[in-house]
């Protein structure tokens, strides 16, 4: 939301910033950012220009993902370092020391729930092959199949889901799945796939499982995550990063 206004009882800009704040004090070292979306919650320009002006306080690249909320075309204008696929959707590829990072396109104009075309899934289908022995990171809006809260899974990815499982269905090197959409810490695996995902910087969708005509909208603290990649592991932490509980260090003892 743009500055000085609140969503669901909360200010988006101060919590963002806060989030920032604690990236720079406790992870300034880390290679790169990357934000799965939402980015906006209307789309407007002038949210992404302060959405922008955040993000230049991180000390490290980051690579933002636009989500259903989020206007592809408004998006790309004040963001136009940000690749486009030969279709025009917001896709592109990270290669790295550790392997390629692939950052997807789910989002159908105008809709929550998401979408992965014929053409989105050609270049998907393309990079994989490019990416030959490498290992493959995959990022996205919308995750490719059902979590178990009924609201939420009738805005997932829909029929385009088994799109995306054929594709990678013949690729053994995806070494994880890294998704936003549903305000929620949440892992396990797809399909041989392990998937991460984790609380908004604003608000959250409760645990409720009875949920079907209503989100559940609570003020479970924001987090982000920090993530470890090695060649034969991925580690990743989930950070509270507004919880103010007291903690205490507890001086180590020979084992």
């Amino acid at each position: 939301m743009p500055r000085g206004t609140e969503l669901h009882g909360l200010n988006p800009c101060e919590r963002l910033e806060a989030c920032i704040a604690s990236i720079k004090e406790f992870h300034a070292d880390a290679e790169m950012c990357f934000i799965t979306g939402d980015l906006t919650d209307q789309g407007h320009r002038e949210s992404y220009d302060d959405f922008r002006e955040i993000l230049q306080l991180l000390p490290m690249p980051f690579h933002p993902l636009i989500g259903n909320h989020d206007h592809r075309k408004i998006f790309s204008e004040v963001f136009p370092e940000v690749p486009l696929d030969k279709y025009g959707f917001v896709q592109q590829v990270l290669d790295t020391s550790l392997g390629s990072f692939l950052l997807l396109d789910t989002v159908e104009h105008g809709k929550h729930w998401g979408s992965y075309c014929e053409k989105r899934g050609e270049w998907l289908r393309s990079q994989l092959e490019t990416a030959g022995n490498k290992a493959v990171y995959l990022f996205m809006h919308h995750p490719p199949f059902k979590i178990g809260i009924p609201r939420l899974d009738r805005i997932s990815l829909r029929e385009d889901a088994q799109r995306i499982q054929q594709i990678v269905s013949n690729f053994s090197n995806i070494k994880h799945l890294f998704f936003g959409h549903v305000h929620r810490p949440v892992s396990g695996s797809w399909h041989g796939i392990p998937f991460t995902t984790l609380r908004g910087t604003n608000h959250q969708i409760q645990f409720d499982l009875n949920a079907k005509d209503y989100l559940p909208i609570s003020h479970e603290p924001p987090a982000y995550c920090v993530i470890f990649l090695e060649p034969q592991q991925t580690t990743v932490h989930f950070h509270d990063y507004l919880d103010d509980s007291l903690y205490v260090k507890i001086p180590s003892t020979k084992e």
